[in-house]
């Protein structure tokens, strides 16, 4: 795996960007709950050049370069700033829920950037009879059991506990805080900031992967998506919640590998 950090917005947003992988560009748009290399990303990689940009101010080093962005279209141009500096006219976009969101602004803002488009659970959209849970306001074991089908499992561990020394188990509980405070910024107080005002601009094919048993972005969403995106399809995720690609990481890479592939 390689590294590097690359400024846009005027030299004021510094974004790390981790890669791996031979073969078609792939970009991977984080949760709100930060990056962190999975074996996900590990399979995709075996056959696509897998990037993952941390999103603004969650890089450890840069954590005030959120405030240098004022809202969501900020950052979708931040974005395309990067895309640019990574040279990558075009790339497969993959995204899980935050992610997800940021993935579909990008395609619908410049749908020549996605050669195609697949969205893990995405957030984007609102329904008053089926919201989502903010889980900013859940403590968190209440967070863990809307992420996680298993809360106690081993993605959850991996994603929420950290390490086992207790120092480093608090610096890394710290950094997934802040993670959502700074991706919180761009969805506060719910994720519906116009997406289906655009939506309508995809032109990529686009997957929708849910996990069936979701609690935090119900099901349901997936046929909104579907709806909405003009050829989208669905594949859910048997025994896993708001992060199939944590609890199914093979499944759900075999899935995303076959429909880019395609």
């Amino acid at each position: 795996m390689s590294e590097r950090t690359l400024t846009v917005w005027q030299g004021k947003v510094r974004i790390r960007v981790l890669s791996k992988g031979s073969g078609p560009a792939l970009v991977f748009f984080h949760g709100p709950w930060g990056l962190q290399w999975d074996p996900f990303l590990d399979e995709l990689a075996r056959a696509f050049t897998v990037y993952a940009p941390e999103h603004p101010g969650t890089t450890p080093e840069a954590p005030d370069d959120v405030y240098h962005l004022d809202g969501l279209w900020d950052l979708v141009l931040c974005y395309d700033e990067l895309l640019e500096a990574l040279g990558l006219e075009s790339a497969a976009l993959v995204g899980h829920s935050f992610g997800g969101m940021v993935a579909c602004e990008v395609a619908a803002a410049y749908p020549g950037r996605a050669r195609r488009l697949a969205l893990i659970d995405p957030l984007g959209f609102w329904r008053d009879g089926d919201p989502v849970v903010n889980w900013m306001m859940l403590e968190p074991a209440r967070m863990r059991a809307h992420i996680f089908r298993d809360p106690d499992g081993e993605a959850a561990r991996r994603m929420l506990d950290g390490a086992d020394e207790p120092e480093a188990a608090a610096a890394a509980r710290v950094r997934l805080t802040w993670a959502m405070g700074t991706t919180g910024k761009f969805i506060w107080p719910i994720p519906d900031k116009g997406l289906k005002k655009r939506v309508h601009r995809i032109k990529a094919p686009t997957l929708l992967v849910w996990g069936k048993e979701d609690r935090l972005v119900p099901p349901i969403y997936a046929d909104e998506f579907a709806r909405r995106i003009a050829g989208a399809r669905v594949q859910t995720v048997d025994g896993a919640g708001h992060a199939p690609h944590l609890e199914q990481p093979a499944a759900v890479a075999r899935m995303v590998s076959e429909f880019l592939k395609a």
